[in-house]
């Protein structure tokens, strides 16, 4: 199975690099990093960089396609060389996949248009105004399009996809050889579950982020 992670600038890393260490231990994976231009991609920290493969418009038919979010998303879903190359190798995959905002990437491109679909709680509104219709869920699937929410749960995505490909038995035992067995500090992982200072606090940083973001 051909997979093509896309990543951009200032991508999420563990959008990527959690279903990355699942998918390729598909028998006969093989994982290409690929971005528009090639050459090394910075995630949203500054701190790693990634090696990755392009153009773009040399990347034909990947079985599967993978975008994380992060915050350069809105700059990757204006990127048009991104929305074409997204348009032009769905059609041929047997899965288009997101994790986190990864998603408003693939609805810019016109591939969510009313189509249920997932994101980070704090993008919902962004992901109905591309045209999708966002369902707060952990993974989402409609067809063959696989959305994950926020971030960790490009986890609970990828063995989603395990099973469809391999069996649960297969799912079952990558999840135990990665021991992947959550069992958190706190119980704040949803603003369902968050304390109310704590949801207002993380939603300040996001917005003066996103506002940057917009103003860069």
């Amino acid at each position: 199975m051909e997979i093509a992670i896309l990543l951009y600038d200032r991508f999420t890393a563990l959008d990527c690099i959690g279903p990355y260490e699942l998918l390729s231990r598909l028998p006969g994976a093989r994982v290409r990093f690929v971005s528009v231009d090639g050459g090394l991609v910075r995630a949203d920290t500054g701190m790693l960089a990634v090696q990755t493969e392009g153009p773009l418009d040399r990347i034909d038919a990947p079985d599967l396609v993978l975008v994380p979010g992060g915050p350069g998303d809105e700059a990757a879903a204006a990127d048009g060389r991104i929305r074409a190359w997204l348009r032009r190798v769905h059609p041929k995959t047997k899965w288009t996949t997101s994790v986190c905002t990864g998603s408003i990437v693939l609805a810019a491109a016109g591939l969510l248009d009313g189509i249920e679909a997932t994101t980070h709680w704090a993008r919902r509104e962004r992901l109905a105004e591309l045209g999708a219709t966002p369902v707060s869920k952990r993974v989402v699937r409609a067809g063959k399009i696989v959305t994950g929410a926020g971030v960790s749960a490009g986890i609970d995505m990828a063995l989603e996809l395990v099973r469809e490909e391999m069996g649960a038995d297969f799912a079952q035992g990558l999840q135990l050889a990665i021991e992947y067995d959550p069992d958190p500090p706190f119980d704040a992982g949803s603003p369902s579950k968050a304390p109310a200072h704590v949801l207002e606090m993380v939603r300040g940083v996001m917005n003066d982020l996103s506002r940057r973001e917009g103003a860069g």
